[in-house]
């Protein structure tokens, strides 16, 4: 982390900037724009600044009789700091930077103490924080369906949701995480009338939710193919449950509670966690029924010939929201539910976390919404990702996320026994910890992809100790935090910089400095990738110092310092691991 150099930066130029006092408050997005580097020709730490930027934004913030700093007013600025050697001007036209050369040993103790400071809790916080930003997120992710599989869809909107909600609530933002379950339309009619044929008992469902309500509606579909009057049925049924009439809605609200219990524990195994449970059938006709009439009287709801409901969108395109039974739609229900989620969280974005293959039907909700001449639909976002093949369990097609987890639970047990580097007892252990490698990567596996990509799954390289993967993440946090229990050294009270110049030191703590940074880009992108190969080579770096920077037998001050260096790279380590929704093991 960098923030203690990066405020001593920033404060300057900004203090510096003359009578222009709105800009004080600009700190955040100028230190977003600093990006650390070492440079290879002579070994300098440098802090560098796109001259574009600087000067975009700032000279449209000044007054007409004020100018921005020239370059040998920033120079001035830093003559006589402790801090910077140096100042240029490099590159040329869009290229253009300022280029801050760091005193090396200052740099050093600053990114150390900072996170010495934090571990202690002697800092403003406890955790690695960026400045904060005060924006209310909410974000839809995961949302699978009543009585279908999990399928990869949902894991990978479950995967990338989490993330993006652990992201924004590092930064500082109040994120509301919601899950919107798929519990209406008339596939649940169907799904009533697989449930009248079979012989499951209340107590059965109970048990096993997701699978015996998939194979009721299973029987349904199959048997509806062949009898119209089944198909009729569930239209019925449907209807009914629309319209508050349905004689069974206590025993139906009984399955989704009963789905939602089997999800939680689903979930927890990810590590995640939802503020809100939303359902389709929160908005069913009689709670829509004022969306529509506000449609209406806008003009925006236009009556077919054969009985439909439509909206006009851009491009001669049409959305449907009422059909000609005049049963509603998940358009229709998605509109109320933004207008539902408004009314509660006035929120300054909404995410949805949905594959590509809904592109469409986002298009249509953020058409509509614009159209209702709603501020705030410009905060509006569906986050798009690709589909993952290849993923199945070795026991069939029909894939239950369960089942996946299971598997890679049980693949990652089986190569724990056959690795010796494996320091527990395995045969006395219970299976937690080869549960969070499997699901650690699963989850790496899909966030160090490009989020809109399609990918193919391979179990055998996921698994891998070596290479990009989860496990190799886990194993590098315990062999760091083996050393700092096993080690003989102590922490020390401040930073030596004047026994931490190798190169690979060094290396390793502008490394750990660039977590701010990347955290940065990964949030301007939503891309989990950036911060997965962070991660990486953070590894990567620390597994070079470990060669060299030996602990044990040593000095015990330049024992000590080099345990500062390791214990810094561990928390950067640990908090990456923690966004990307892992639980970091201290043993495997």
């Amino acid at each position: 982390m960098a923030s203690k150099l990066k405020i001593n930066i920033c404060s300057r130029v900004l203090d510096a900037i003359r009578g222009n006092e709105s800009l004080k408050n600009t700190y955040s997005l100028l230190s977003r724009q600093l990006f650390i580097s070492l440079n290879k020709n002579g070994g300098d730490v440098e802090v560098q600044m796109p001259i574009n930027i600087f000067h975009n934004h700032f000279q449209t913030s000044l007054s007409e009789n004020k100018t921005i700093l020239s370059m040998s007013e920033i120079k001035k600025l830093f003559n006589k700091t402790d801090f910077v050697s140096d100042v240029q001007e490099l590159g040329e036209g869009n290229g253009k930077k300022i280029v801050f050369r760091m005193n090396k040993h200052r740099f050093l103790k600053d990114i150390l103490e900072d996170i010495l400071d934090n571990s202690k809790g002697h800092g403003t916080d406890s955790s690695i924080r960026l400045p904060s930003f005060d924006e209310k997120i909410v974000v839809e992710y995961s949302s699978p369906n009543i009585a279908k599989p999990f399928h990869m869809g949902h894991l990978r909107s479950t995967i990338i949701g989490n993330f993006i909600s652990n992201l924004h609530e590092h930064l500082g933002g109040k994120v509301v995480r919601i899950n919107y379950l798929g519990d209406w339309g008339t596939q649940f009619g169907l799904l009533q009338v697989g449930l009248n044929m079979s012989n499951y008992t209340d107590e059965m469902i109970k048990h096993n939710p997701i699978q015996l309500l998939y194979q009721a509606y299973v029987t349904a579909n199959q048997a509806a193919q062949n009898d119209s009057a089944l198909g009729a049925k569930a239209r019925e049924i449907f209807k009914s449950l629309e319209e508050g009439s349905f004689a069974d809605i206590k025993k139906w609200e009984n399955y989704r509670n009963y789905t939602v219990d089997e999800l939680r524990r689903i979930y927890k195994r990810l590590g995640v966690t939802f503020d809100e449970y939303e359902w389709e059938s929160m908005y069913s006709t009689v709670q829509i029924k004022s969306v529509l009439d506000q449609l209406e009287e806008k003009g925006i709801l236009k009556l077919e010939e054969d009985g439909r409901k439509v909206v006009n969108l851009d491009n001669n395109r049409r959305a449907t929201l009422v059909k000609s039974d005049g049963t509603t739609l998940y358009l229709t229900r998605d509109i109320a539910a933004a207008l539902h989620r408004y009314d509660r969280h006035s929120f300054d974005h909404l995410l949805y976390v949905v594959e590509n293959g809904q592109n469409d039907h986002f298009t249509a909700l953020m058409g509509t919404m614009k159209q209702m001449d709603l501020f705030w639909a410009e905060r509006m976002r569906h986050v798009k990702f690709g589909r993952i093949r290849g993923m199945s369990t070795r026991k069939g097609s029909v894939v239950f996320l369960k089942d996946v987890l299971d598997e890679t639970r049980d693949l990652m047990h089986k190569k724990q026994l056959e690795s010796p580097n494996t320091r527990i007892d395995l045969r006395s252990a219970s299976d937690t910890t080869s549960d969070i490698l499997g699901v650690s990567a699963v989850i790496v596996n899909d966030l160090k992809q490009r989020r809109q990509r399609d990918y193919e799954f391979d179990w055998n390289k996921a698994l891998q100790l070596q290479g990009d993967t989860g496990p190799k993440l886990q194993y590098t946090h315990c062999r760091l935090y083996s050393l700092e229990q096993n080690c003989g050294a102590q922490l020390p009270t401040e930073c030596d910089p004047s026994v931490l110049q190798e190169t690979e030191a060094v290396l390793l703590v502008v490394e750990v400095a660039r977590f701010d940074e990347v955290l940065n880009k990964s949030h301007e992108e939503l891309e989990a990738c950036v911060l997965v190969s962070y991660l990486f080579r953070l590894c990567n770096l620390t597994n070079q110092a470990f060669k060299v920077l030996r602990i044990k037998d040593q000095d015990p001050h330049i024992a000590s310092q080099r345990l500062l260096l390791f214990h810094s790279s561990r928390r950067v380590l640990q908090q990456g691991m923690n966004i990307l929704g892992l639980k970091p093991l201290n043993e495997m």
